[in-house]
């Protein structure tokens, strides 16, 4: 039980082109968003299509990955954990950001899709 503690595993759509950042010690870093879809019939029996947004962040080998195949609207595979961080804004606010840290990622759709 203990590896499905704290597990995310989403499919969805990036929403933007990934932010690649270089750190000093030569690694680097990938932000980006997913989309995930769901789809329902409500008591009415209408479609209702409902989208959730997620920030992804990658380190590493896995940054690497996603900096050469990964942009704007293609269909990937995450799996990874929740992070919560907070910082202090210029104006004295403290803001809590809970993002998805990407562990593996899979690349899905066509193989010609960018």
């Amino acid at each position: 039980m203990k590896s499905i503690k704290n597990l995310v595993q989403l499919i969805g759509n990036v929403g933007q082109e990934p932010t690649i950042t270089n750190l000093a010690n030569n690694k680097k870093v990938a932000r980006f968003s997913i989309a995930t879809n769901e789809s329902y019939k409500n008591s009415k029996g209408e479609k209702v299509q409902n989208t959730d947004w997620h920030t992804v962040v990658a380190w590493g080998k896995t940054a690497e990955i996603i900096e050469k195949f990964v942009s704007k609207g293609k269909e990937l595979g995450v799996t990874g954990k929740l992070r919560t961080r907070n910082y202090t804004t210029e104006d004295g606010s403290e803001r809590y950001v809970t993002e998805v840290e990407a562990k593996e990622i899979l690349l899905l759709g066509r193989k010609n899709d960018k």
